[in-house]
């Protein structure tokens, strides 16, 4: 009974085919949430793939309608060793987007699994099915091996999380109690860079919003009445521009955080950005002045324009147009509060003589707020040394990933202290056609998971009385 017992035992089943089997398995249920005729599947997933699996682990579990009455059901799982034992509250999502059927590669096919060379192909096989297997695999070697886990375990799996987790944070709140634990462990998008493994803390939330402006009723022609009626395109783009410069630069300074910290600028100064070779090139000409990619990505608030139109962009003709319309988002760190966004543009467009603006707050899809924990914190620092321990590299630790996920019902609604192990890198083309895991980062994926979950049942845990991890240093604090 070993550390390394456990990790092999769980590096095993790759090797053995076992893991590719279950994985084939989850992702022959097409789990498409965007998909209305979906719903048969999202439930069969849990009803016959995820709870046998589970209660076979020792799991007792139970599937709930969402409370939202739109949205896939949700599963709860709880295995409590000792009710005096501390809990791990882990978390995943069997729902992924569109299959896609017919884009993929020659002979692939999004609901069958295949594998070619160091690649997996298959839908939701990094979002999220293959990460939240493969630590269910761990857990369960950790298990296997020591003949208990040393700790509680509460599994959370939601079936609607690509359409933005609607019903998440009110079942969170109604199911209060089955959730309580003192830390969530999960897995969710891509490393920073391929091979060096990374822990997220939070997320950026994400706000979107449409600015528009409206002069008259149809275009009229531009020889006759060009000079004399206002162009709306021109005017919103010089609003637009008032906001964020040609080099993108936000303008509105209420609109990003006041300054860094040192402890993240100590942790992002460890980080790199870098798609990979498959990955667009960073422009370091963009963005906030003096700050490094990582800074801009993870510490700071940016400004998007995700769509903009006027006339009719397919077919323009020789008119004035009528009105511009642009979508705009802003991906904010919790240096901010973002119910002060729109109020902020509102008065600087009205400040810079633009009232003909109007800014229209959108409320459809996800409402995520940011979220982020102290990279040096003791959560971070005995993950990081459990995964350094396990693969001998230190992990890049961000304080909140630059996407967004409902993390902040664990974080904010559940209080918790949040850490993400991402399994997966940046070009494994999630959420297009092609999606694939490497087999090097599953095969780490199954090693660094098992040894923290071996490390979890050895010691105290932060928060807890006598909360030193045995494996650290006492100089890490």
């Amino acid at each position: 009974m070993s550390r390394d017992a456990a990790i092999a035992a769980a590096r095993q089943t790759l090797e053995d085919g076992s893991l590719l089997e279950t994985l084939a398995r989850r992702v022959a249920f097409p789990t498409s949430s965007q998909d209305p005729e979906s719903a048969p599947h999202l439930l069969a997933y849990l009803e016959r793939e995820i709870a046998p699996d589970l209660e076979r682990m020792g799991f007792a579990c139970a599937i709930h309608p969402n409370p939202s009455g739109q949205g896939g059901p949700f599963l709860i799982g709880r295995r409590i060793e000792d009710p005096s034992l501390p809990t791990l509250l882990t978390y995943g999502h069997g729902d992924t987007v569109r299959g896609m059927e017919g884009q993929w590669l020659e002979g692939l096919s999004p609901w069958v699994l295949a594998q070619h060379g160091e690649r997996l192909y298959g839908r939701g096989i990094v979002d999220n099915k293959g990460q939240f297997t493969s630590n269910l695999v761990a857990l369960d070697a950790v298990r296997r091996v020591r003949g208990r886990l040393g700790f509680n375990v509460v599994v959370l799996l939601e079936m609607s999380e690509e359409v933005g987790s609607p019903g998440i944070d009110e079942f969170c709140r109604a199911h209060r109690e089955e959730l309580a634990a003192d830390v969530l462990i999960a897995s969710d998008g891509p490393r920073l860079v391929p091979e060096v493994p990374t822990l997220s803390l939070g997320t950026r939330g994400a706000i979107s919003f449409d600015l528009r402006v409206r002069y008259r009723e149809g275009g009229h022609h531009s020889g006759n009445w060009g000079g004399v009626l206002a162009n709306p395109g021109v005017r919103l783009a010089h609003a637009l521009a008032s906001i964020i410069d040609r080099d993108g630069k936000v303008l509105v300074r209420e609109l990003v955080p006041e300054g860094i910290s040192d402890s993240i600028r100590r942790a992002l100064a460890k980080c790199r950005v870098d798609g990979g070779p498959t990955g667009p090139k960073i422009d370091p000409w963009w963005g906030e002045p003096g700050l490094s990619a990582a800074e801009k990505v993870f510490s700071w608030n940016t400004f998007e324009v995700l769509a903009f139109s006027t006339g009719n962009p397919l077919a323009p003709v020789n008119a004035v147009p009528p009105e511009a319309f642009a979508r705009c988002q802003i991906r904010y760190t919790v240096d901010r509060p973002v119910e002060s966004f729109v109020p902020a543009i509102r008065r600087h467009l009205a400040a810079q003589g633009f009232n003909d603006v109007v800014v229209e707050e959108v409320k459809e899809g996800a409402d995520w707020a940011a979220t982020r924990m102290d990279p040096e914190g003791p959560w971070p620092t005995l993950v990081a040394a459990s995964v350094e321990r396990s693969l001998g590299k230190a992990p890049m630790i961000v304080p909140n990933a630059g996407g967004s996920l409902p993390n902040d019902s664990f974080a904010i609604t559940l209080g918790l202290p949040t850490v993400y192990i991402p399994h997966s890198y940046s070009g494994c083309s999630q959420h297009a056609p092609n999606e694939h895991a490497l087999l090097p980062l599953v095969r780490e994926s199954l090693e660094l998971a098992a040894g923290l979950f071996w490390d979890l049942g050895e010691q105290s845990w932060p928060g807890r009385q006598g909360a030193q991890p045995a494996f650290l240093p006492a100089a890490a604090g």
